[in-house]
């Protein structure tokens, strides 16, 4: 099956190919009545009618569409057009990586190419409340400097999805969003390698780079900056044995 689903035990072999169908026909049904995020779709029943299949496979479609991030469902509630997320994407990245198809450091240059627009973009179209978030981000990350290593992880994610999202570009979001799988794997060898306070210190300063070139929409500095940070990241995940 391509479709990320997986078939209930319950369900004949025969039948795969009908929920992939179904799974066609409700996203065809979800365009064609231009239903939005957060809209409720009609019953299983309904739905099931309207595919020519039984209900078992309107179920495993909704499930699979669920796992895709097309559907949400939930116990007693009628399912409902999801926002789009980088749920499904993530697994694919980190699916990707764990098969050795790509190395972290490919990956690491993909992400590059993608920061390196959202940069850009976020220097033209930022708010001054996306502005702000970024210098409270690489403040909290000084205070967290010498006592918590997992929060100055999570603020250092939270800084590259919030330019992201000053980008303008939904898409963008949700690309940057997948690479958390990505980062929280590789997050904690960064940082063991860069062994001194001063070097620790230094990750947070480029990250204070970023922010103050995107606070004073300086496109080219908040490029070099963002490449400098790249820069840094690579070469310490080399240096630590990550190719």
């Amino acid at each position: 099956m391509t479709s990320g689903s997986t078939p209930s035990p319950l369900m004949e072999a025969s039948d795969i190919g009908l929920v992939e169908q179904a799974m066609i026909d409700i996203r065809a049904y979800i365009r064609a009545k231009r239903r939005m995020p957060g809209a409720v779709l009609p019953s299983e029943i309904a739905l099931a009618a309207h595919s020519g299949v039984s209900r078992p496979v309107a179920r495993e479609a909704l499930r699979g569409l669920s796992t895709l991030r097309v559907v949400d469902i939930g116990h007693g509630r009628k399912a409902r057009v999801a926002m789009p997320d980088a749920s499904s994407l993530s697994v694919i990245l980190d699916h990707t990586s764990y098969t050795g198809k790509l190395s972290i450091q490919q990956m690491l240059d993909v992400r590059r190419t993608l920061e390196l627009r959202t940069v850009l973009l976020a220097t033209i179209r930022r708010s001054d409340a996306d502005a702000t978030a970024l210098l409270s981000v690489v403040q909290q990350m000084h205070a967290a400097l010498e006592e918590d290593q997992n929060t100055i992880m999570k603020l250092d994610i939270t800084f590259h999805e919030v330019i992201a999202r000053a980008s303008g570009n939904l898409l963008y979001s949700i690309l940057i969003e997948s690479f958390r799988v990505i980062t929280r794997q590789t997050w904690g060898i960064g940082w063991r390698a860069r062994a001194t306070d001063d070097n620790r210190l230094g990750s947070i300063l480029c990250h204070e780079n970023i922010a103050n070139a995107i606070m004073a929409q300086d496109a080219v500095r908040a490029e070099a900056a963002m490449n400098a940070h790249f820069d840094s990241a690579v070469n310490v995940l080399l240096r630590a044995g990550i190719t």
